[in-house]
């Protein structure tokens, strides 16, 4: 539970079990407490059910991430299941910026986000996934992966968005599905109306950009591929940026570039990075 306190937002109450560990907070940028999450275990594997809730008290403001990327390894048969409750009271404001996430080959996975904002309260968040380990010439040829966040507000949904993936399916290669992409994101600001201005210079930010250069399977030598594919939606109340494409890197630096313009326009404050990252 983070708390407000006369100088800074604190983590009052943290309460933790294994695979799951809690760095000790830090402020890099004065009253905003820079939280990083660990996964001892290094993934998660078939059968796990992991669980977490978080609270912000009323004009509190919190940035989480991971120390690392995360892992869905391969599983015999059996799916894992993932759980986030979050709740966001009023004038407090929740950054969720976690490191990319790898869905292994063979993976059985479900995860489901559910965010709770009062009215006032603001949610900045990511999620960038990678299918298969391509650096390594695999695909997400079997297994299923399934992902829903919700963000609700005084009991009114501003944004849902179920995902589901069959490993082999055709929608690996399917103009509608992936294309044949293995990384896809999102990036969502909800609880706040957003200015025009800020929804065109997501768009700008990614207009002009060359084809990123990767190391393909079999190769040593960086090559080209071809440029992703991204949109920008306005919501009822905030902004939806996705991204489709073939670097994990790229997607991030794109929505870092957006996350810095949300900053400067919503919380009248620069970027602080996490020194993780």
């Amino acid at each position: 539970m983070f708390s407000p306190s006369a100088e800074r937002t604190l983590l009052a109450r943290c309460s933790v079990q294994a695979p799951f560990k809690v760095q000790r907070p830090f402020y890099p940028e004065g009253n905003v407490c820079h939280v990083v999450t660990l996964h001892t275990a290094g993934g998660i594997v078939g059968g796990d059910r992991l669980s977490s809730t978080i609270h912000l008290q009323p004009n509190t403001h919190a940035l989480l991430t991971t120390a690392t990327a995360g892992k869905i390894y391969r599983s015999a048969g059996l799916e894992s299941q993932l759980s986030t409750r979050i709740h966001v009271a009023a004038g407090a404001c929740l950054e969720w910026l976690p490191q990319e996430t790898i869905v292994f080959n063979g993976a059985i996975s479900r995860q489901h986000n559910r965010i709770d904002l009062a009215e006032g309260a603001l949610w900045i968040g990511w999620e960038i996934t990678r299918f298969g380990r391509t650096a390594r010439g695999e695909r997400f040829a079997s297994g299923e992966w399934r992902s829903r966040t919700e963000v609700w507000q005084e009991g009114r949904p501003l944004w849902v968005d179920p995902q589901w993936l069959q490993g082999g399916s055709a929608m690996l290669d399917s103009l509608h599905g992936l294309a044949g992409c293995p990384v896809v994101g999102s990036f969502s600001v909800v609880g706040q109306d957003l200015s025009p201005g800020l929804i065109d210079v997501a768009r700008q930010f990614w207009q002009g950009r060359a084809s990123t250069e990767t190391l393909l399977p079999g190769s040593t030598i960086p090559q080209p591929v071809p440029l992703a594919q991204v949109g920008v939606t306005r919501l009822r109340q905030g902004m939806l940026c996705r991204y489709r494409g073939h670097s994990t890197l790229e997607a991030r630096r794109w929505f870092a570039e957006v996350w810095h313009q949300v900053r400067q326009e919503l919380l009248m404050r620069p970027a602080c990075h996490p020194r993780v990252w």
